[in-house]
């Protein structure tokens, strides 16, 4: 999304020969190549680790809690894919804190006050999901992890969980004039 909106506001007359369904399919390809890698180097650690009890403090099986768990020294491997994850979060980050550097440099040079406006308004909602996502993900997954459970881990489990896949509908439908008067009846709001 961030190459989206990089290629709309930078580069607004060659967006449809830019963002083709070549370059749509290849984009949303290789994250799904690298999330399958990522997800299933996950799940073939977990299921060949052996673990010293099936007590987790959480409410489903993270990482950083089933660590806490293992009984051999087979947490190295699960380190080198969590390390392995973290590449790919920060590669993803930088990419995306680079293309918003381009998009805001370039929205600073709009002439017009409601071009800025309606710039900044495309861009806003996608960056405050994802860090939200981002830093609640990176501080349930770096931080010391405690032997009983409490509240902070499940609020911060559902900040990365739950939280984003929640706003982005919300956010991105009430740009929808349709949706902001179905939802103003419903709220009954003259």
């Amino acid at each position: 999304m961030a190459y989206d909106r990089y290629v709309a506001i930078c580069n607004p007359l060659q967006y449809e020969i830019i963002m083709n369904r070549t370059s749509c399919i290849k984009m949303v390809g290789s994250v799904w190549v690298v999330s399958f890698l990522n997800t299933a180097l996950h799940t073939i650690a977990t299921f060949t680790t052996p673990f010293c009890s099936n007590n987790i403090n959480q409410f489903y099986g993270e990482i950083p809690h089933l660590l806490k768990i293992i009984c051999s020294g087979l947490y190295v491997i699960e380190i080198g894919i969590i390390a392995f994850t973290a590449i790919l979060v920060m590669g993803c980050f930088f990419f995306i804190v680079l293309t918003y550097g381009q998009i805001f440099s370039a929205i600073l040079r709009i002439p017009s006050v409601q071009g800025k406006e309606k710039a900044f308004s495309t861009c806003l909602p996608h960056l405050i999901v994802i860090t939200i996502f981002l830093f609640s993900g990176c501080f349930a997954y770096l931080r010391p992890i405690s032997n009983s459970p409490s509240h902070l881990d499940f609020i911060i489990t559902i900040m990365y969980s739950i939280i984003p896949s929640i706003l982005n509908p919300l956010i991105y439908g009430m740009r929808n004039k349709q949706i902001k008067i179905v939802l103003i009846r419903l709220l009954n709001f003259k």
